[in-house]
């Protein structure tokens, strides 16, 4: 379980004023491109790796029973990614759980460009220290440069009020990189933050 200890929401996140950089989009142009470039021998700034999206995930199969979890789920999202979340609905039919195609399953968002960033930020620096006894995340990515992390429980991010659940619910999260391999995706990932378990080693 994470931590409850101020765990009381902030609310929805404002709108990105426009022309506002966020400080991650601000680092990676100072910071991070040249850090880049030095370790990988790059010879343009165009061949340095850039995070294009993260999409979050989250399924919430227990909406068969009960429609209301969608919306609730929904709202939830929503108010973690600082954007409109959509529900996701199955493609076939499945006996067995009662699912018919085209019933809500699920809520996913898509995240781009500032507000990218900005829930990035929040992510590394507020709601993954939230988690009780964290050790860091693993690092295994796909083969193809992106990476995915599995969230348990919604209560880590600060814009849930723990008092208002109704239900804990678990969510993925990847970001979609340009890197060539996983190891320029873990370069870049690694400095923007994430906290990998094993970062000291390599």
């Amino acid at each position: 379980m994470a931590k409850k200890e101020g765990a009381k929401a902030t609310g929805a996140q404002q709108p990105v004023p426009s022309g506002y950089i966020p400080a991650l989009q601000k680092k990676y142009k100072e910071e991070i491109v040249a850090a880049l470039m030095k370790e990988f021998n790059y010879k343009s700034v165009m061949q340095v790796p850039r995070l294009e999206k993260i999409t979050i995930n989250q399924g919430v199969g227990a909406a068969v029973g009960d429609k209301k979890l969608i919306e609730v789920a929904q709202n939830e999202l929503t108010a973690i990614a600082g954007q409109k979340a959509i529900q996701t609905f199955s493609k076939k039919d499945i006996s067995n759980f009662k699912l018919r195609k085209g019933m809500p399953i699920g809520v996913k968002v898509t995240l781009r460009r500032a507000k990218m960033y900005e829930f990035l930020d929040r992510l590394v620096s507020v709601s993954l220290p939230r988690i009780r006894d964290f050790q860091g995340i693993t690092d295994k990515f796909d083969g193809r440069g992106n990476y995915s992390l599995g969230i348990k429980e919604q209560i880590i991010f600060p814009e849930i009020d723990i008092d208002k659940i109704t239900k804990i619910l678990g969510m993925e999260i990847s970001f979609v990189t340009t890197a060539g391999n996983d190891k320029e995706a873990y370069a870049l990932l690694r400095a923007f933050g994430l906290p990998f378990k094993n970062a000291n080693k390599k």
